[in-house]
């Protein structure tokens, strides 16, 4: 998929609020960092979700009130999106006015200050009340977003009514159509992967800002998902609106990171800069945006080795170096299913849904799809649920494989200890990753009665790392889709989720030869029930 913000460049007499630039979006696995970031350190995934409005403290000076404080909120960021007429948009051919009306409805769980509207570029064949209601909204945007127009009506009237918006970001459109982010314009050279011309002088550090915010959106929107869209979205209200607390949360503290870490983890710092992988980690994540889960992720699956986990340990997990805290998302919230084969879901039943085919299998699920593009699109992933030998102790061990940077495929695996949450069909997950603890609140949403298939959701927080995360997985006991007679079943449980079907990625489980499965000697499986079943005997 091509990016490209491609605008001519304006008349250098009228740009007073910067300099155009010449940039051509390309696809690549690294991003700069976001504005004002000066400091790098070992990075864990973020992924943009809920958490709770910015409030700012006002002391008012009155003498009456000289010690009343009150809380302001933050005034909403108005998103307006223009699409073109019947464009069709690479998440499963889904329309684009479907995809933007979906990613309005997904920006609210980030913050419901965040106001979208969706409009398609028809409006000058409509009446004139669309275009007047699309006037309306642009006076007062923060962001337009344009995608898919090429009309040239529709490329002229946008250009004559949009010249008072700051930030306009235009994808696969007319290259007529002017880009701006934070007031400056944005112009781009078919040269390279970075600005290859900047002109004029006063605006040389908005300039790098911008080229900044530029590349990370650009690998963002080349890897084609919706949450990758709407985090496109996050990362310029962050930096050219206001902060939105999930990136924000993620600037290093400078000095005091530098001297916490040379303070409390000198030897864990030679250490990983001393072994070949646990550097490549290191040198792999500083070329990332600290705010990109998705390229955090894989440069930490790719070159993870016991002194990356002992450095991120040492800085993140023990000491908190980077002084942050991240909640588990409570948004979207997703109702647990009620009853399984017409009786009511206890937590015993619920443990035996997990626990799913082991023991007539080597796993208990495979899974089909998901829609987290950081955690849920790795190939060949196998879950193993089991009952340990500890009286009510529950585990889960993902076993993944990872295609390296380096172009190696490798397994990975991860083990989860499981607790019951108060109601049944919700579980809280923790796992230690690499050297950092993630807290996660999974919820069986949906399991068919003869086990052919499940849907399991997700909220998640790595808390001293500044991530908050969310995510589904579809799993079957082969890996591959469910029966289209389930369609309407699974749509309904994707539903609860908050999701499309068109956000799930399809996992790839074409070659998966000797995966290292296995549980420990001594582990239980099934209560309750068994997923046995003779139509499913063969698989």
């Amino acid at each position: 998929m091509s990016l490209v913000l491609e605008p001519p460049p304006p008349p250098l007499s009228k740009s007073k609020t910067g300099a155009p630039l010449k940039r051509c979006f390309t696809s690549i696995r690294t991003a700069l960092p976001p504005p004002n970031h000066r400091f790098r350190a070992s990075r864990f995934p973020l992924h943009p979700t809920s958490s709770s409005r910015p409030t700012v403290t006002v002391v008012l000076k009155t003498e009456k009130e000289k010690n009343a404080v009150t809380e302001q909120k933050d005034p909403p960021v108005r998103i307006v999106a223009v699409v073109g007429q019947g464009s069709v948009s690479p998440l499963k051919c889904t329309p684009w006015e479907e995809v933007m009306m979906h990613t309005a409805k997904r920006l609210k769980w980030v913050d419901e200050g965040y106001e979208m509207v969706v409009f398609t570029d028809n409006f000058h064949q409509s009446n004139d009340q669309t275009a007047m209601d699309l006037q309306k909204e642009l006076a007062c945007a923060d962001i337009l977003l344009v995608v898919a127009v090429t009309n040239q009506d529709s490329v002229k009237w946008i250009g004559t009514n949009s010249g008072n918006i700051p930030n306009v970001i235009c994808f696969e459109s007319d290259p007529g159509l002017v880009n701006k982010l934070g007031g400056s314009y944005v112009h781009s050279e078919m040269k390279g992967s970075i600005f290859d011309k900047v002109v004029g002088i006063s605006q040389l550090k908005k300039t790098d800002e911008t080229k900044e915010v530029v590349q990370t959106v650009s690998e963002a929107w080349d890897r084609c998902n919706s949450d990758d869209i709407r985090f496109c979205l996050l990362v310029i209200i962050n930096a050219y609106i206001q902060p939105v607390p999930i990136l924000k949360n993620l600037r290093s503290k400078g000095f005091s990171t530098l001297n916490c870490m040379v303070k409390n983890c000198g030897p864990q710092i030679l250490d990983c800069l001393m072994d070949p992988n646990c550097r490549k980690a290191l040198q792999c994540l500083n070329k990332c945006s600290p705010v990109d889960q998705v390229c955090n992720y894989r440069c930490i699956a790719s070159f993870e080795s016991p002194k990356l986990e002992a450095f991120s340990l040492c800085v993140l997990q023990k000491n908190n170096c980077l002084d942050l805290d991240a909640k588990i998302p409570e948004k979207p919230y997703v109702q647990p299913m009620l009853k399984f084969r017409g009786k009511d879901l206890c937590h015993e039943t619920a443990e035996d849904l997990f626990v799913g085919w082991l023991g007539s299998l080597d796993w208990s699920w495979r899974v089909v799809a998901g829609q987290n593009p950081a955690y849920d699109q790795f190939p060949c992933q196998y879950q193993l649920f089991y009952r340990g030998k500890a009286k009510g102790s529950f585990w889960y061990e993902p076993v993944f494989q990872v295609k390296t940077l380096e172009g190696e495929l490798v397994w990975r695996r991860r083990k989860y200890r499981v607790k019951r949450a108060n109601v049944p069909g919700t579980f809280y997950f923790s796992v230690l990753d690499n050297g950092v603890v993630s807290n996660e609140y999974w919820t069986i949403v949906d399991v068919s009665e003869d086990f052919s298939w499940g849907l399991f959701h997700y909220h998640g927080a790595a808390r001293v790392a500044g991530q908050s995360y969310t995510g589904a997985v579809l799993v079957s006991p082969d890996g591959t889709y469910p029966k289209q007679t389930q369609s309407n079943r699974l749509s309904s449980a994707l539903e609860k989720c908050g999701i499309k079907e068109w956000e799930l990625y399809t996992v790839d489980n074409c070659a998966c030869q000797d995966p290292p499965l296995g549980i420990p000697e001594g582990s239980s499986l099934h209560s309750m029930l068994d997923a046995k079943d003779q139509s499913w005997s063969s698989v």
